[in-house]
């Protein structure tokens, strides 16, 4: 039997957070290891408990969603976490910070239990969870004031073919859409993706998306 997944709740408001908590140990495949309201509080759990999704509110006290992200799951993390922000805001640029802090993706608040769950379950088996035209639509509005001065990428260790299907991508497209732009088998650009994320220690497809855009790749 597989064991349940684990998930620690960080909200400060107790309504929300009880109502999360209810839901998500309702299900036989996963279990609430822990609950908490503020973000110091997330990281100081997650350090003992090692659940393998935190999910995350955004605002909270002591030290907000975004910070507690970046100590659980960002550049430099030797144990990261996967951390699935939730917020009231839709494309704001409090989850474009997040994704730069290193969550696996986000979801609004009101999404119905179902989306709730499916997010969860999605964020522990390792993918992101951000449809990627979204994506490309949030990082694209905000990316633009951490790119190089001079529009260029700088120092990135990929091949030029490597490059083509990052940018790509950046641009919103799945593996079966790159595969039939390259001209290559789905397989082969599954391979290519895999590569890229490993060659620049990238966890998932929201963070390269993030990285092409930070590197002026695309616009």
């Amino acid at each position: 039997m597989t064991a349940p997944i684990r998930v620690l709740v960080c909200d400060d408001q107790v309504l929300i957070r009880t109502g999360l908590v209810t839901i998500i140990d309702a299900q036989p495949d996963l279990e609430v290891a822990g609950e908490c309201g503020d973000g110091r509080a997330a990281a100081d759990l997650a350090a003992r408990l090692r659940p393998d999704v935190v999910v995350m509110d955004v605002r909270m006290p002591v030290l907000d969603g975004i910070e507690a992200t970046r100590l659980l799951a960002g550049a430099g993390v030797p144990q990261p976490v996967k951390v699935l922000v939730l917020t009231t805001f839709n494309l704001d640029e409090y989850v474009y910070e997040a994704l730069r802090a290193g969550a696996s993706g986000f979801l609004l608040k009101d999404a119905p239990p179902a989306q709730l769950l499916h997010g969860i379950r999605t964020v522990a088996s390792g993918a992101a969870l951000l449809d990627p035209e979204v994506t490309r639509q949030l990082v694209g509005r905000y990316a633009a004031r951490i790119r190089p001065a001079d529009g260029t990428a700088h120092d990135i260790p990929l091949t030029p073919r490597e490059l083509e299907v990052l940018r790509l991508m950046a641009d919103g497209l799945s593996n079966s859409e790159i595969a039939a732009t390259l001209v290559l088998s789905q397989e082969t650009v599954k391979t290519f993706v895999s590569r890229i994320l490993a060659k620049l220690g990238l966890r998932d497809r929201v963070q390269a998306v993030v990285y092409a855009y930070r590197q002026g790749l695309v616009t």
